[in-house]
């Protein structure tokens, strides 16, 4: 899935009304799996200058990139660090760690040939699912316009359940990152670099 449409999942399952701290750890943890993704794409295209093309049909397959997604996205990193959550009682933490879990989740469904192996360091097997949130091969463009509905929605919510104005703003900017480009463009599929 687009990374904001993780972090608005994450927002919606772990917020709480007058919460700011628990909102924004949510966000951040929704976020958190794909921000090495994100810095290593602009450390190649804008610093070393090598196409995008370049970055995702070759280097994000490299077994570097993948081992970097292995633990990034990994169900026993953010499985111990939820478990970890709840031992202490922490509700930021359960909310940044549980988002997280939710994001690597969801990836889990919704990749097929950039899939990723996570459930590393016990197996380095790497499911493929039939569904790909952008490759319209493996139903990438019947679940891009489910995926908008779902921002749109998750969106929604949270501004009904949110009492903040920053808040708002907040889960407004997320959700802006996905409904603005889609409404420009007709398309999701220029999130990523690689529909």
């Amino acid at each position: 899935m687009n990374t904001p449409s993780h972090i608005l999942i994450g927002a919606a399952v772990f917020s709480r009304p007058m919460a700011s701290s628990i909102l924004f750890s949510a966000l951040f943890g929704g976020l958190a799996p794909d921000l090495p993704i994100l810095m290593m794409v602009l450390w190649s295209t804008r610093l070393l200058g090598i196409p995008e093309h370049e970055v995702f049909g070759q280097l994000y397959f490299s077994d570097t990139w993948q081992a970097v997604f292995a633990i990034d996205h990994g169900f026993l990193v953010w499985g111990s660090l939820f478990g970890l959550a709840a031992w202490r009682g922490s509700v930021i933490l359960r909310a940044f760690a549980g988002s997280g879990l939710l994001h690597a989740s969801a990836d889990f469904l919704t990749h097929h040939d950039d899939a990723r192996r996570q459930f590393w360091p016990v197996s380095d097997w790497v499911f493929q699912s039939p569904v790909s949130y952008w490759d319209g091969r493996f139903y990438g463009d019947i679940f891009a316009p489910l995926e908008l509905g779902l921002v749109i929605a998750l969106a929604a919510f949270l501004l009904w359940r949110l009492e903040k104005w920053r808040d708002r703003l907040a889960v407004l900017a997320v959700a802006a990152v996905v409904v603005v480009p889609a409404l420009w463009t007709g398309s999701l599929h220029g999130l990523h670099g690689m529909g």
